[in-house]
């Protein structure tokens, strides 16, 4: 037999250093041994910078949507992979601001830490332990932090010199304003049904024949689910549930405030910051100096910041009696309050309220017998599952528990019965043929299940069915027709020199009207049908959804005044937006030749890791 052959001693090696490595990553953990993703030209790509980033982020992401978000949901939408390539990104720069020698002397450095809030007491100075507890929290060391500092402002530095010489485009923005503040004066009518001179005849059974042809879609009876159902609600059952005497008395002694309630004020309440304050308002409010929304306005408060609302006299403390004892409309005080010296107005006085067990007794037994029907169907749920589990049908349901059998033609248009629970319609929508059956919930504690029969998919309805639906469309649109005609014949009768009450018009006239301005009774898009027009033009505007037609002649066109003080602004809001976006434009072009020259060494292993640990 042949020996064994030992082994390979560079195997043993690269398995040495693999136990050390992995080690090394155990017990140190990403913040130890393993401290950068990377390297982007001579710069490391930092985990603490990653991490950091994805936080913010998340934090930013969440604060948009107002719901939590998990990591796992904000690499979904790549939020990772954005943050990565933003850090790419600024180290290409930094990298870049190296290689042509741009730095910041620590003097700026300093400045710019001293600056941070977070590094600061409550007098407003640098804290050392502030500075040094927070970078610990972020897993950044001091010199980590303010390198980061420095290349920012570095950064920042090199895209001043990248971007500094972009001129405001002012013939640019100009032609914005112009287009966009250009007024026009006008004059326009309304052509309408009722201006017709002859009278429409009544349809032929070829013109319904021929509008049905032309337009089934309006016709189109929308998919129709066949479905039979089951279901249970607390209001089927809770009639055959009966309450015990007793305990609706004792659910009113519960509820006793509810139905018995003391006299009562409506009051609002304005608190000082001492008694003086307090003291010097009462004094201003005697002497008619100042009344009591006076001194609310005087606070920076509304009147809702001082509403207390109904309350009884022990809830106003010392207070109780004055304010009980005042008429509509006084103002008593100062008092003392948990929240300092206050004023005091009683509004209005709501009478005391009294209502007996024999008044609440079938509210109460309602509200029980609701609740213990609830329970009871819950209760049972598990016994219908069981028999659906064995092969029951919607009908054996119906014959073996209190579930009772329905059918119903559904479609998204159905709200009635059944159909009103958005669960049932949820449900009726995704249902399949021969799919097991499955027990929901309702909203009122209720329970159905339910079986596809069959679907008509949408079908044209037998112009029969929808006779008058056909001469009511067609009659609708033979007159805007008529309307149109009319209007268009109108208005080639117009001229500059020709006034439209000639034609038995009402003419509006409108002046300054841009291309935004909205002018009542006008179509969509009236602003830009204007723009081309020439002046002394008269044109026929169809106005589709008043069934009518608008005639308009431009009667005058003028340029925006750069002598107007609100034009001057938009002129000068347009070409910064401008300059603004072209300098971005010629930044991200010299951003992206950096980074096609710079050498990016991403480590993924180092990557995933972290992204591991935030999992």
């Amino acid at each position: 037999m042949a020996e064994k052959k030992g082994r390979n001693p560079f195997v043993w090696i690269i398995m040495i250093l693999l136990f050390v490595g992995l080690l090394g990553f155990g017990t140190g953990g990403l913040g130890g041994n393993i401290r950068s993703l990377g390297t982007v030209g001579d710069k490391d790509v930092s985990i603490a910078a990653y991490q950091n980033g994805l936080n913010q982020q998340l934090r930013a992401f969440e604060a948009q949507t107002g719901q939590r978000v998990t990591f796992g949901q904000a690499r979904e939408i790549g939020l990772d992979a954005a943050v990565l390539q933003q850090l790419i990104a600024e180290r290409t720069l930094d990298n870049e601001v190296a290689e042509l020698g741009i730095s910041v002397g620590d003097a700026r450095v300093r400045e710019e830490v001293l600056r941070v809030p977070a590094f600061q007491n409550l007098s407003g100075e640098f804290d050392r332990e502030a500075y040094r507890l927070t970078l610990q929290r972020s897993g950044m060391s001091e010199a980590d932090f303010e390198a980061s500092i420095r290349d920012e402002i570095a950064r920042t530095l090199l895209q001043g010199a990248v971007v500094g010489g972009v001129p405001t485009p002012e013939p640019f923005a100009a032609a914005v304003i112009d287009f966009a503040s250009k007024t026009r004066d006008i004059t326009y009518a309304n052509v309408t049904a009722d201006m017709l001179t002859e009278p429409l005849p009544g349809p032929t059974e070829a013109d319904l024949q021929a509008f049905y042809d032309a337009n089934p879609d309006l016709f189109t009876a929308p998919e129709s689910r066949a479905i039979t159902y089951a279901w249970m609600t607390p209001e089927m059952i809770q009639d055959s549930i009966t309450v015990d005497e007793q305990e609706l008395r004792d659910l009113y002694e519960t509820r006793i405030a509810d139905f018995v309630r003391p006299e009562r004020r409506l009051v609002e309440r304005l608190v000082y910051a001492g008694e003086t304050p307090a003291a010097e308002a009462l004094a201003r409010l005697t002497a008619g100096e100042a009344d009591f929304d006076t001194l609310v306005a005087d606070r920076g408060l509304e009147l809702s910041d001082v509403d207390m609302g109904d309350v009884a006299q022990d809830d106003l403390g010392a207070a109780g009696e004055a304010v009980f004892a005042a008429a509509p409309g006084d103002v008593v005080g100062p008092f003392n309050t948990s929240l300092g010296p206050a004023l005091f107005r009683m509004n209005a006085v709501l009478a005391a309220e009294e209502i007996s067990f024999e008044e609440a007794r079938d509210d109460l037994n309602a509200e029980l017998s609701a609740q213990r029907a609830i329970r009871q169907i819950d209760a049972a749920s598990e016994g219908i599952n069981d028999l659906m589990a064995g092969g029951a049908t919607l009908e054996d349901l119906a014959e073996q528990t209190d579930m009772v059998l329905g059918s119903i033609d559904w479609t998204p248009d159905t709200q009635d019965g059944i159909a009103a629970y958005d669960n049932f319609r949820a449900a009726a929508a995704a249902a399949t043929e021969g799919a097991f059956l499955s027990l929901e919930p309702l909203a009122d504690g209720g329970i159905f299940t339910l079986r596809l029969d069959g679907v008509t998919p949408p079908t044209v309805r037998p112009l029969d069915d929808v006779r008058e639906d056909v001469t009511a469309a067609w009659t609708t649109q033979t007159t805007h027709e008529a309307v149109l005609a009319q209007a268009q014949s109108m208005a080639d009768q117009i001229s500059p020199l020709t006034g439209f009450e000639t034609l038995g018009l009402t003419p509006i006239e409108a002046a300054n009207v841009t291309r935004t301005t909205f002018v009542e009774g006008t179509p969509p898009g009236f602003g830009d049908i204007l723009a081309e027009m020439e002046i002394g033009e008269v044109r026929m505007i169809d106005n589709t959804a008043a069934v009518g037609a608008l005639i308009v002649r431009l009667d005058n066109v003028a340029a925006p005044d750069p002598a107007n003080p609100q034009v001057a602004a938009q002129l000068e809001q347009a070409g910064a937006q401008a300059a603004q976006g072209i300098a971005q434009d010629i930044f991200d072009a010299f951003n992206s030749a950096v980074q096609t020259r710079t050498d990016v060494s991403i480590n993924q292993a180092a990557v995933d890791a972290v992204n591991a640990q935030l999992q």
